[in-house]
């Protein structure tokens, strides 16, 4: 099976396995078993809400059919392990694809996109936090912290995110711009989404009766919609000698300055906001001065300043698409690309840019990646200014796409050929690796 995180594969005893998944659906607070299938009479929900919306012209007949449930699989259930944390503790992952929701969690994550990241807290990516620390100050008092939710999916309130949502969907003045649903319409359908939550595990049916499902594509939206609700709750009322001075979150994972000694305070009060008292917090302070926060590593320095370099866990294997798999030129340079751009965005001095390069050149190097590879993306980023796209020499209307399958040197050939006849191509890497 694949690791929770990082490019490796676990070897685990089926025994094993089994025991630490029955284990966690034996808890009876978050799943219960069921004693037929429920997909009929959850689909004849579901159909009986997207009438009465067709009806009241609030989607139309192609929304109607995109959302009507024509595939009824019962999602499946599989576990990855975390090598990460202690004990290799297991996460539950419920494949949704075909199910009856499948289309209506999609659609439901598209309108409530727009609404997550406008908290002043929200981290929006490496770089951004990176451009942020590198203007913060930390005084001798004060030290890094890092606060992460345990299981946060399954131990999200359904009851109080929904709420939380409807409140801001009440409050947002764009809404009419996304879609002819009003705030009841949505929590109506996403309260069906979250609250008929079931899945298979090796033949037996069971129904996740707390908490959002991993896997359902509207999971993560209502999960970091509550966490900006149980943030603001929490910076807003935590005792002057634990506020932090600098909270910033992705998700689940949060980054503080705060006093010394504070710690276990603060703590305590962030496991009391959540009104169901399911949210806990596990809490990390800094090392020597570091601490790591997404893929980013914060050093503190003498002065009292902040640098950022990447940060790789220990269960890190440095496995990146290999060169002489059957994939195109283009997407091997991508890889290289990413990594070089990650180390530009990331850290942020010239010495330490110097050392990643190297680490990136080393684990590329065992991966089949040539010199020439890396040294023209360097060549290409050094230039920045992109290649403006070639205008094409007539008006003639694309003719269409075909995807084709990538077999090097006969899929370039095809390519050119196709664009000849005004024709694009996508090209499909399904082939194994040599």
């Amino acid at each position: 099976m694949g690791a929770d995180k990082g490019k490796c594969t676990v070897v685990q005893s089926a025994s094993e396995y089994e025991s630490k998944v029955k284990e966690m659906l034996s808890d009876q607070h978050t799943y219960e078993k069921l004693s037929k299938d429920p997909t009929p009479s959850y689909k004849r929900k579901l159909v009986e809400i997207l009438k009465r919306l067709k009806n009241e012209d609030k989607i139309n007949e192609g929304q109607y059919r995109l959302l009507y449930p024509t595939a009824e699989n019962t999602p499946r259930m599989y576990c990855t392990t975390k090598i990460h944390k202690p004990g290799n503790p297991i996460r539950p992952i419920v494949d949704y694809t075909g199910s009856i929701a499948y289309q209506t969690s999609k659609a439901l994550a598209e309108i409530l996109a727009p609404l997550v990241g406008t908290s002043e807290h929200h981290v929006v990516n490496s770089k951004a936090l990176a451009e942020e620390m590198t203007a913060v100050m930390i005084d001798d008092g004060d030290i890094l912290n890092s606060h992460d939710v345990v299981s946060l999916f399954t131990n999200t309130p359904i009851d109080k995110s929904l709420d939380v949502i409807k409140a801001r969907l009440e409050s947002d003045n764009t809404l009419k711009d996304r879609t002819k649903l009003n705030a009841e319409d949505i929590i109506q359908l996403l309260s069906f989404v979250l609250t008929t939550t079931y899945f298979s595990f090796r033949g037996q049916i069971y129904r996740q009766i707390f908490g959002a499902a991993m896997g359902s594509p509207v999971s993560a939206i209502v999960a970091n919609l509550f966490m900006e609700w149980l943030e603001k709750e929490a910076v807003a009322t935590a005792p002057l000698d634990c506020k932090p001075k600098i909270w910033r979150r992705y998700v689940d994972d949060v980054l503080e300055i705060i006093q010394k000694d504070s710690t276990q305070k603060l703590t305590d009060h962030l496991n009391s906001v959540d009104p169901t008292g399911n949210i806990k917090f596990t809490f990390e302070e800094e090392d020597q001065g570091k601490i790591p926060f997404l893929d980013t590593l914060i050093v503190r320095k003498e002065d009292g300043s902040l640098k950022l370099l990447v940060y790789r866990k220990k269960t890190h294997t440095d496995q990146y698409l290999n060169f002489q798999s059957q994939h195109p030129l283009h997407q091997k340079l991508g890889v290289i690309r990413t990594l070089m751009d990650r180390m530009d965005n990331i850290v942020t001095e010239e010495e330490d840019k110097k050392e990643e390069e190297i680490k990136i050149r080393t684990a590329l190097a065992e991966c089949g990646y040539p010199k020439w590879s890396l040294d023209r993306v360097k060549q290409q980023m050094k230039d920045k200014q992109p290649k403006a796209r070639e205008k094409k020499k007539d008006d003639t209307p694309s003719k269409g796409m075909v995807v084709i399958p990538y077999v090097e040197g006969v899929a370039e050939r095809l390519q050119r050929i196709f664009k000849k006849h005004n024709i694009s191509t996508a090209r499909r890497c399904d082939l194994p690796t040599r």
